[in-house]
């Protein structure tokens, strides 16, 4: 019999899957881990300053690879630390395998260093289990190979997500059979998914055919199945316009003449009324989310009834959760599109023709933009949120990834801002995480290190993890950061004033001055070894972008940014919350 540490068979067992990278934090309990990684291939260790940053960078990375990300973590408070990062990647169904030191097996009941253990002995991994698809405790040393292999499989299939395997320190340095990880090379590492069987693809097909006023609404499910393509061909054929939630957006660009645009409370009217109105709605990849569905209340995005719903979801326990549906289907999105492609050009040879909604959308987009050309084109300063928007977008390639934080950057974004290549756009959706933006730029650039990456974030996002800079400097990352700057959570500023006519705990200021506060992060930029540029007038801002972008070098932009809240036509009934007497909807009021 053959044996090896079980820390270095983890790092052969990780290179011979292909993992390249692996982000984390060293504590006492992973440092056999980290020895092993120093003799690594293939595998290269990203040493982060929080573990947060490193599930946000993983989040970013698996997200513009396509692939499951892993972490490596401490016990106690490194993976409380990484626990937002990874209830994130959770909520936006992003594949993460979490790789936790763990109290010596030895200790059990001694309650040893940093143990979480008030309620019971061993059992840190239980912190994560309302958020992960399935929790390990390794409790033998034979029993690890089978748990990573079983951790990879189910982070991967059906409705994607993270696991944890919490391993006690001491069996990272425990020999193993290496027979046990070498059995494994002949399992299988994809498994296939199931799809749509050819009868209820053609009743889906004749309904939307013969329906009046049908719309596809697009969820993030579109991307995380690669699917992005045959959903423009579905489209395309039967002329369906495509409206999409926050995280569908850029499943069709934007430019696409079927795209109407995002759903909800930050939608636009025209999008709203699209599918308000519509007889069939068939949803792909969405779990129709609060914001996105405008509270799920009839008068504002979505009615059904009377509209009738089709929906498709891998995920069989979001079909139905919202809304009533007419046909249910669980299967896998690009397995299933394919399939109603081929049977709409079997059925409809020649497609469905559709000029008048084509020239409907042209009309929207052209009236849009008119009514927004004023604040793209303002040259005060602080500088319109939608003149930095569009400043960025006219630098940018079209398949440059952009990441996003909370706020302007995100609501703003997915209301204004073009997405021209599917997947180029990161954006924390259902756990909406603040500091979400910066590192997982960071993950996004080592994922496609030869493509633009921008972090579109706030200050008050960029405040949130500032070390990842750290991360940037010593890997050589060269993102850019651009830092919409209003000195404030500018989103839960507009909501307090609209409501209760103050905007206390949420602007920035300077002790019982009251001034104005904002630290530069320009220079904070540059204490790590980072390029740092504090823009200081509008015409400024874009050669300033393309110069950083040019430079190949990480780098920031602190660009000051007039507070104002994100235009609304949709409803969220916090609004209702706030304000009983003030009607089911409450405009924002303006900040000065």
């Amino acid at each position: 019999m053959t044996t090896e540490l079980i820390s270095k068979q983890l790092v052969k067992y990780l290179e011979q899957r292909g993992v390249e990278y692996i982000f984390g934090l060293c504590g006492h309990t992973n440092i056999a881990v980290l020895a092993a990684l120093s003799e690594a291939k293939t595998l290269k260790f990203v040493n982060t300053r929080h573990e947060q940053i490193a599930a946000h960078m993983a989040d970013g990375y698996a997200r513009a690879k396509r692939t499951t990300a892993v972490v490596l973590s401490h016990l106690g408070p490194g993976l409380t630390n990484a626990s937002t990062g990874v209830a994130n990647a959770a909520l936006d169904s992003v594949p993460m395998v979490v790789i936790a030191g763990d109290i010596p097996s030895h200790y059990y009941g001694k309650h040893p260093h940093q143990e979480i253990n008030l309620h019971a002995d061993a059992s840190q991994s239980e912190i994560y289990r309302p958020f992960c698809k399935r929790v390990w405790r390794v409790e033998r040393p034979d029993l690890f190979p089978e748990i990573l292999e079983k951790a990879f499989q189910l982070a991967e299939t059906g409705r994607p997500g993270p696991v944890l395997i919490s391993v006690p320190m001491d069996i990272f340095s425990m020999q193993v059979d290496t027979k046990l990880f070498e059995r494994l090379s002949h399992h299988t590492k994809s498994v296939h998914k199931p799809s749509l069987d050819e009868v209820v693809a053609e009743r889906i097909v004749h309904t939307l055919a013969k329906a009046e006023r049908p719309v596809i609404y697009a969820g993030g499910g579109i991307m995380l199945a690669d699917a992005a393509d045959e959903l423009a061909a579905f489209a395309d054929h039967l002329s369906l316009p495509v409206a999409h939630s926050l995280m569908g957006k850029g499943v069709v660009p934007d430019d696409h003449p079927l795209t109407i645009g995002m759903t909800g409370f930050w939608g636009t009217q025209f999008v709203n009324d699209k599918c308000r109105n519509a007889d069939w709605v068939i949803g792909l990849g969405t779990r129709f989310a609060e914001a996105d569905c405008s509270s799920w209340e009839n008068e504002y995005t979505f009615s059904f009834p009377p509209a009738k719903l089709i929906h498709i979801d891998i995920d069989p326990s979001e079909i139905g959760r919202n809304y009533p549906v007419e046909i249910g289907v669980a299967t896998d999105l690009k397995a299933a599109l394919a399939v109603l492609i081929r049977v709409a050009k079997r059925l409809y040879p020649d497609g469905v023709r559709n000029e008048k909604l084509r020239d409907e959308i042209a009309s929207f987009r052209s009236e849009f933009q008119a009514k927004n050309r004023q604040h793209v084109n303002n040259e005060a300063f602080p500088m319109r949120p939608e003149r930095i928007l569009a400043d960025v977008r006219a630098v940018l390639p079209r398949d440059a990834i952009i990441t996003t934080d909370v706020g302007w950057n995100k609501n703003g974004v997915g209301q204004q801002f073009p997405i021209y290549t599917p997947g180029s756009i990161l954006t924390p959706g259902g756990f909406a995480t603040m500091g979400f933006g910066s590192p997982a730029a960071l993950g996004a650039k080592l994922a496609q290190p030869h493509r633009v990456v921008v972090a579109l974030v706030g200050d008050g996002g960029f405040g949130q993890n500032p070390a990842a800079l750290a991360t940037a400097a010593e890997e050589g990352i060269p993102v850019v950061w651009v830092v919409m700057n209003n000195g404030a959570y500018g989103t839960i500023a507009g909501l307090e004033m609209a409501h209760y006519g103050t905007t206390f705990g949420c602007v920035f200021k300077k002790g019982s001055s009251g001034e104005p506060y904002s630290p530069d992060f320009a220079a904070i930029a540059r204490g790590f070894g980072v390029d740092g540029v504090k823009v200081a007038s509008a015409a400024e801002f874009k050669p300033a972008l393309e110069k950083a972008i040019a430079s190949g070098r990480p780098c920031v932009l602190d660009v000051s940014m007039k507070n104002e809240p994100v235009p609304t036509s949709g409803h969220w009934n916090i609004n209702d919350i706030y304000t009983p007497e003030g009607g089911r909807h409450v405009k924002h009021a303006a900040l000065d």
